[in-house]
C-alpha cells in the first residue's frame, strides 16, 4: 500500500484535489495575518500585503520538492520517516524564514528585522509540520479509499466467482440427476417391453395393447417431469399406480401391494419418481421370482421432522438380490441412493436390511417439508390395498 509508484498514481489522478488543497492552506495562511494586521494593528499598508502574499507564494513553491522528497521516503519505516519529515520541514522552514526575512527587508527597508529571526523561524517550523501533517493525511485517505475500492472490487470478484461457482454445481447436479434418472427408465423399458413381446407371442393382442397404452402413459409422465422436481407424496403415489398397473399385467394376482400412507405424509415434498426403482427392485426379487408371487408394502409416515419412507416386500431377502455375472442387479438402489446423497447430502438414510420374517425392509428419511401448515398429526393414517 505504501509504495511510491502508488503514491504517484495517487497524484495523477486527484491532481485537482492536490490544488485545491495548496490554494487553501496558502491563502488562508496569507488572509489570516492580514485580518490580523487590519483589526489588530488597525493598519492597511500596502507593503505589509505585498510581504504577506509573497511569503504564501514562497511557502507554496517550497512546498513542492517538499511534497516531492516526502514521496521518495514513503516506502521507509514509520519512525524514520517521522524524523526525516521533522527535519525536512525544519530546514524547509529554516529556507523560508529566510527568504521571507530578505522579501520584507526589500519591500521595507527595515533591516533589523534579522533580530526576529527566531521568532519567524518557530511560526515558520509549526506551519510546514501543519503542512505536513495535512499532507500524510490526505495521501492515507487517498491509500485507504484506494484500498476500499479494491476490496469492493475483490468483493464484487468473489461474489462473481461464487455465482459462476454455483451454476456450475447446479448445472453438474441436474446432469447427474438426469444421469441417474437415464440409466433406471431404460431398465425398467426392457422389462416391460419384454413382458409385451412374450405376450405377443402368446397371440394375446388386447393385454399387450393395454400394457402399452400404461406404459406411454406412465412413460409421458416421467419424461415430463424434471428430476430435481419435488412433488406431494399422493401424487407420487399416483404416479407410482401407473407403473403398478403396468406390472400388474406382466404379474396379475401374484402381484400384491399395500399402501400404508399416513395423512400429513401424503402433503410431503419428495423428488419425483423415487420409489419407482424401490418397487422395481422388489418385484423383480420377490415377486418375479417366486411361482407364488409375493407382496409388497409401501409405508409412509412423519416422524419428528422428517419423512419415513419404506419399502417391504417378502422375497428371499438380501441373499437372493446378489448379482450373478452378467446381471444388472442394484441399479435401483445404487442411483436412489446417489439422488439421495446428491439431493439432501448428509441430511437424509438410506437403509437396506433384512425384513423379518423374510425379504428386504428398504428406509429412508429425509426432511419433512409439506405445503400443509398446519402440524401433522400422526394418529390419522390411512390404509387402503392395491387392486390394479
Amino acid at each position: 500500500m505504501q509504495s511510491p509508484n502508488l503514491l504517484r498514481t495517487v497524484m495523477q489522478d486527484h491532481t485537482g484535489q492536490y490544488w485545491v488543497g495548496q490554494f487553501i492552506f496558502w491563502f488562508g495562511l496569507s488572509v489570516v495575518p492580514f485580518l490580523g494586521i487590519v483589526f489588530w494593528y488597525n493598519t492597511t499598508k500596502l507593503v505589509y500585503v505585498e510581504h504577506m502574499f509573497l511569503q504564501a507564494a514562497l511557502g507554496l513553491l517550497l512546498s513542492f520538492p517538499l511534497g516531492w522528497f516526502y514521496s521518495i521516503i514513503w516506502k521507509f519505516g514509520p519512525i524514520l520517516r517521522m524524523c526525516l519529515v521533522l527535519s525536512m520541514a525544519g530546514a524547509v522552514a529554516a529556507l523560508w524564514t529566510a527568504l521571507r526575512v530578505v522579501t520584507y527587508i526589500w519591500l521595507t527597508g527595515e533591516v533589523n528585522t534579522w533580530n526576529d529571526f527566531g521568532g519567524w523561524y518557530f511560526g515558520a517550523f509549526y506551519i510546514f509540520l501543519c503542512w505536513s501533517a495535512l499532507y500524510h493525511g490526505m495521501i492515507y485517505y487517498r491509500l485507504l479509499e484506494i484500498e476500499h475500492t479494491e476490496r469492493l472490487k475483490e468483493v464484487a470478484h468473489t461474489k462473481e466467482e461464487q455465482i459462476k461457482r454455483l451454476k456450475a454445481e447446479s448445472i453438474a447436479r441436474e446432469a447427474q440427476l438426469k444421469m441417474l434418472r437415464y440409466q433406471i427408465n431404460p431398465h425398467f423399458l426392457f422389462n416391460t417391453l419384454h413382458a409385451i413381446y412374450a405376450l405377443i407371442k402368446l397371440n394375446d393382442d388386447s393385454r399387450a395393447l393395454g400394457m402399452i397404452a400404461k406404459l406411454g402413459k406412465f412413460l409421458r409422465y416421467s419424461l415430463e417431469y424434471d428430476p430435481q422436481l419435488q412433488v406431494n407424496l399422493e401424487d407420487e403415489i399416483n404416479t407410482l399406480t401407473l407403473y403398478l398397473n403396468i406390472e400388474r399385467v406382466r404379474f396379475s394376482d401374484r402381484l400384491s401391494v399395500e399402501f400404508d400412507i399416513s395423512e400429513p405424509a401424503k402433503t410431503a415434498k419428495i423428488p419425483s419418481l423415487l420409489l419407482q426403482p424401490l418397487i422395481e427392485n422388489s418385484i423383480k426379487y420377490a415377486v418375479a421370482t417366486s411361482e407364488d408371487g409375493g407382496q409388497i408394502q409401501i409405508k409412509a409416515d412423519v416422524e419428528r421432522d422428517e419423512l419415513l419412507l419404506e419399502v417391504i416386500d417378502n422375497g428371499p431377502g438380501l441373499a437372493g438380490v446378489k448379482p450373478t455375472p452378467g446381471q444388472t442387479t442394484g441399479v435401483g438402489l445404487r442411483n436412489t441412493r446417489e439422488r439421495l446423497q446428491t439431493l439432501y447430502g448428509d441430511q437424509h438414510l438410506f437403509q437396506v436390511e433384512e425384513a423379518k420374517p423374510s425379504g428386504v425392509h428398504i428406509s429412508i428419511r429425509i426432511p419433512y417439508e409439506s405445503v400443509v401448515s398446519d402440524v401433522p398429526d400422526n394418529t390419522n393414517k390411512k390404509t387402503y390395498n392395491f387392486t390394479g
